[in-house]
């Protein structure tokens, strides 16, 4: 497939809180070099955003949430109002690069590549807390050292950028609901259970990372906390929990098993080394914690099974 396909952007946002991150993420696509055919705002149920953003942002199509409260269920109905042949995602508080589109589509001349995501920098408030690893980055929703340098194919994109056949979400059945953010409750996954979804229905497709199709995260100083950083890797692992039960161990971790057993011990070799303690302290520290909200995922699962009354809220 030589042409280049017609691409849809969604956007996707919820609170009013975040309007000028939203005006400028819808700025950072309408000056792209290369347009998208069209730029969907999916407001997750707030009516007064809704009225907001159709009279203060022209040039973009306003729809309501049509799913159930969430990420997931906004996203699947920006897919399923898109007319692009290709639907890319930019996350409300991120601002993409004048060439963006330029570096996503160019991917798309192989017919077996099925999704497309990009680097996703941290804009930090506050400039980067001196103990936050950058191996821990995708606790704030950004890329992480350990992501191939140079691009190539991966598991799974990262949701504040990335990009997919729509045709191919579509007969996947799209993001599941009982997965993902919703509102500020941290929970995610459901990108990676899309991806592993959509892979395993295209024996032999590609899912590629493409580092220069760039957008900046906006990195509030609330997110860079201790506090923050604990309870996210806590709902990580518990977001890893549900998604393993759907996915199987295998697919759903394995990602995850290179990361634990090169990227993470290189960057405490190296922080010890430095004596860069509170970063030590942050890499161990993460480590435990996501793993322990994974078992409490798991073992909250299993009590549910087990008999009726109980939760996995």
């Amino acid at each position: 497939m030589d042409a280049v396909p017609t691409l849809s952007v969604v956007i996707c946002t919820y609170t009013l809180d975040r309007w000028d991150d939203l005006r400028a993420a819808v700025t950072s696509v309408s000056g792209q070099r290369r347009p998208p055919a069209e730029l969907l705002v999916v407001v997750d149920h707030c009516p007064e955003l809704a009225r907001r953003t159709l009279s203060d942002l022209p040039g973009t199509r306003v729809l309501a949430n049509r799913e159930q409260r969430g990420l997931s269920g906004a996203r699947n109905t920006g897919v399923a109002a898109a007319r692009g042949e290709v639907v890319a995602f930019l996350d409300d508080d991120a601002e993409a690069g004048p060439d963006w589109t330029d570096r996503l589509l160019a991917a798309y001349r192989d017919p077996e590549v099925l999704g497309v995501g990009g680097h996703v920098q941290a804009r930090w408030d506050d400039g980067r807390p001196s103990w936050f690893p950058p191996e821990f980055d995708w606790v704030v929703g950004c890329s992480y050292t350990g992501l191939p340098h140079d691009g190539g194919q991966v598991r799974n994109l990262i949701g504040a950028n990335m990009s997919f056949r729509r045709a191919d979400v579509v007969a996947a059945g799209g993001f599941r609901l009982d997965l993902g953010r919703v509102g500020t409750r941290p929970l995610g996954c459901e990108e990676t259970e899309l991806c592993i979804r959509m892979s395993a229905r295209r024996p032999g497709s590609v899912l590629r990372y493409e580092p220069a199709a760039t957008v900046r995260h906006h990195v509030p100083a609330q997110r860079a906390t201790w506090s923050y950083f604990a309870a996210r890797c806590f709902a990580e692992g518990r977001s890893k929990a549900a998604m393993s039960r759907r996915t199987g161990r295998s697919p759903a971790l394995a990602s995850e098993r290179t990361y634990l057993r090169h990227v993470v011990p290189t960057a405490l070799v190296r922080a010890l080394r430095h004596r860069q303690l509170r970063t030590a302290a942050a890499l161990v520290g993460g480590v435990v914690t996501t793993v322990a909200g994974y078992g409490v995922g798991l073992l909250k699962a299993r009590v549910a099974a087990a008999g009726p009354g109980a939760s996995d809220g």
